[in-house]
């Protein structure tokens, strides 16, 4: 596939990458072009296996776009979508305040590290035509477990591509240990910078303690949060629990 008759001198020596996301009533879908030093069309599409918004969905297809790059090796890359607060946040020129957000603009900036030279730029939608077509079709086709189409690979994802930039905390402490100290006792992390006071205040408002613990409300429900030695016993609790009710034949649900 081509997709230019000829490129600008300064992009001679480097590839060029589009994406797009599309969220609707079917789903969340990806489509990406990678663009090869050559002028050949590389296109991508995966749909999405869980809930976001459309600004998630955007940055999905973002953090995608930039992996699909890294593993051609490419080191000079050119990267266009038509969603500006994607890219002006991307560039540093918005304040990312959405903080489910915030993890995705973190793992690209690290996935940049992989390249030479990486930019973000802004185009019209207009002339996003072939990602965005890629992305709709990935949004509306509905996946089966019989595998109608041989001939056409789709990829479906169950969790948000940044997840794997979660890390254990090296000093021991739980990832919502700052969340829970401010909810407490309104203190902030030492060093902390006005820009992550505001997010921390952000993330903070939905949370509430009972005791010693802390939860979250999340529409009809309390979520509690656990360290990972408390997730552990818990599992394990569960699964003996679960062990025992099915020896005996008797009926089991799991109420915390």
């Amino acid at each position: 596939m081509a997709l230019f008759e000829e490129k600008l001198d300064e992009d001679q020596n480097k590839w060029i990458e589009w994406f797009d996301g599309a969220s609707n009533v079917l789903g969340h879908g990806v489509g990406e072009v990678l663009v090869s030093l050559d002028n050949q069309c590389i296109p991508f599409i995966a749909r999405l296996g869980f809930n976001c918004t459309n600004n998630m969905a955007e940055y999905e297809t973002c953090a995608l776009a930039v992996q699909t790059a890294i593993d051609f090796n490419v080191k000079l890359l050119k990267v266009y979508e038509d969603s500006a607060l994607v890219i002006h946040q991307l560039r540093g020129e918005w304040e990312t305040r959405d903080h489910k957000l915030i993890p995705y603009q973190a793992y690209i900036k690290e996935l940049a590290g992989f390249f030479d030279e990486i930019s973000f730029h802004h185009v019209p939608r207009e002339e996003n035509q072939m990602a965005d077509a890629f992305s709709t079709l990935a949004s509306m086709f509905q996946l089966t477990p019989h595998g109608d189409l041989p001939y056409i690979e789709f990829r479906c994802r169950g969790r948000p591509a940044h997840c794997c930039l979660v890390e254990k905390e090296r000093d021991g402490k739980p990832w919502y240990f700052d969340i829970k100290r401010y909810v407490e006792s309104k203190e902030y992390p030492p060093e902390a910078s006005d820009n992550n006071k505001r997010t921390l205040r952000r993330l903070a408002a939905g949370f509430f303690m009972s005791g010693s613990i802390l939860y979250k409300r999340n529409h009809d429900m309390l979520l509690r949060y656990v360290n990972a030695k408390e997730a552990k016993n818990m599992l394990g609790r569960s699964m003996r629990a679960l062990l025992v009710h099915t020896l005996m034949g008797t009926p089991w649900l799991e109420r915390s």
